[in-house]
């Protein structure tokens, strides 16, 4: 990947300045539950979401982020959900306890899409491992912000010993984390919250790195000039702005025109009637840039029924999508937001509950699945919507609980 440019950064603080300025703040209301990786606020119309970009995009973080992809990172090397990057570490020993009947409490913001259910499963696979954890209790928010805050205040008054939370979206979860963390030790992964009182903050280097991997692989691959189509998912949520914000920085540098910013919703019919309709609109899309690649098969199949070649996309980890870039030898790419990250709260609560020191913010790697190692993570056994980046193979159950052939 590039490093950051003055130009970049100029574009993005403009762009963000400017959005403040005219536009009102975004709401973060609760939703009935989209279907994508990080995201869960009510989708938006299809302007590109100014306003979330104001509220989350930090020049110094957009750096960091770019920064880490190229370090190397501390731990084990067969177990990157253990993999830390630039770690801080933070005492515990206030958290210790004896560790031979754990109860361990999670709330979750919903298993509303395959990423989330694939996680789901491994986290339990990593719990069943750990004889001294004797109780697991998840409530499930469904992608709904009141449902997740009364699901934490619940958690919280019950005798779990250590509370992880992957909230539905940001700041509305704030307040409710805030007021369990004065109750006993919390977790926070895959999507942050806008208070630093948990123990610690789990989490892939982040959407900016995530996004500007996708849109700099475009850069490489299509022409000045040329037109993307950008494929959101929905607004309001930290990693799906900074992903679409470090994207818009490295497309406008490079004189790439983003021709629709559409909000999928996650729903194929939806994306394959979206691409369908810019085709018709624009004459030719010459990229398509997704902020997650849960659709990227939908994308696809409408470039084929409207009888044109797929251009440069950006996808996932999907084992549909990377099967159907193999099939047809498409000029492609797979951003990480690795599911293998829900192994690691569970290791860091065992960590915490021990009195071990961790990372205030464990920032875990974030591979790019690229022609090269694709075949890597194509697993014949598993089926469409599973995640090539679990880290699940070595754990029980594996590949049936996943819904693989064993």
């Amino acid at each position: 990947m590039r490093s950051p440019t003055r130009k970049r950064l100029t574009l993005a603080v403009s762009a963000v300045l400017t959005a403040a300025l005219i536009t009102s703040c975004s709401s973060d209301s609760p939703t009935e539950g989209p279907p994508d990786p990080a995201g869960s606020a009510q989708p938006g119309d299809g302007d590109g979401g100014d306003a979330e970009e104001a509220e989350f995009f930090e020049e110094d973080e957009y750096t960091r982020q770019l920064a880490l992809t190229g370090e190397t990172p501390e731990g084990p090397a067969d177990r990157p959900w253990e993999q830390m990057l630039r770690p801080e570490l933070v005492s515990t020993e206030e958290y210790a306890i004896p560790d031979e009947e754990i109860h361990l409490c999670f709330s979750n913001a919903g298993v509303f899409n395959p990423w989330r259910q694939v996680g789901m499963t491994t986290m339990r696979a990593e719990v069943a491992q750990h004889p001294e954890i004797t109780e697991f209790t998840v409530l499930d928010a469904e992608g709904k912000d009141d449902k997740q805050i009364s699901d934490i205040q619940n958690l919280s008054n019950q005798d779990c010993d250590l509370l992880i939370v992957s909230p539905n979206t940001t700041a509305t979860l704030t307040p409710a984390v805030e007021e369990a963390c004065q109750k006993l030790p919390v977790i926070v992964f895959d999507r942050g919250v806008n208070t630093d009182c948990a123990v610690t903050f789990i989490h892939p280097i982040g959407g900016y790195a995530y996004g500007a991997a996708a849109a700099d692989f475009l850069v490489e691959h299509v022409d000045s000039g040329g037109k993307i189509l950008a494929l959101r998912i929905s607004p309001g949520v930290d990693v799906l702005e900074n992903r679409w914000s470090a994207a818009e920085i490295a497309l406008e540098e490079a004189g790439l025109e983003v021709a629709d910013v559409e909000f999928t919703e996650g729903d194929p019919a939806a994306t394959k009637s979206i691409v369908t309709d810019a085709i018709q609109r624009h004459g030719s899309i010459d990229g398509v840039w997704m902020d997650s690649g849960a659709t990227a098969v939908a994308a696809i199949e409408a470039f084929e029924d409207a009888g044109v070649d797929v251009p440069p996309i950006t996808g996932e980890d999907q084992q549909d999508f990377l099967q159907a870039w193999a099939d047809n030898d498409l000029t492609a790419i797979a951003p990480g937001y690795p599911t293998f990250q829900w192994r690691t709260p569970v290791i860091a609560a065992l960590a915490v509950l021990r009195g071990e020191e961790v990372p205030g913010e464990w920032v875990l790697p974030q591979p790019v699945i690229t022609s090269e190692n694709r075949d890597d993570y194509l697993r014949a056994e598993m089926p469409p919507l599973h995640y090539g980046l679990c880290g699940c193979e070595d754990l029980p159950g594996y590949p049936q609980d996943w819904g693989g052939r064993g």
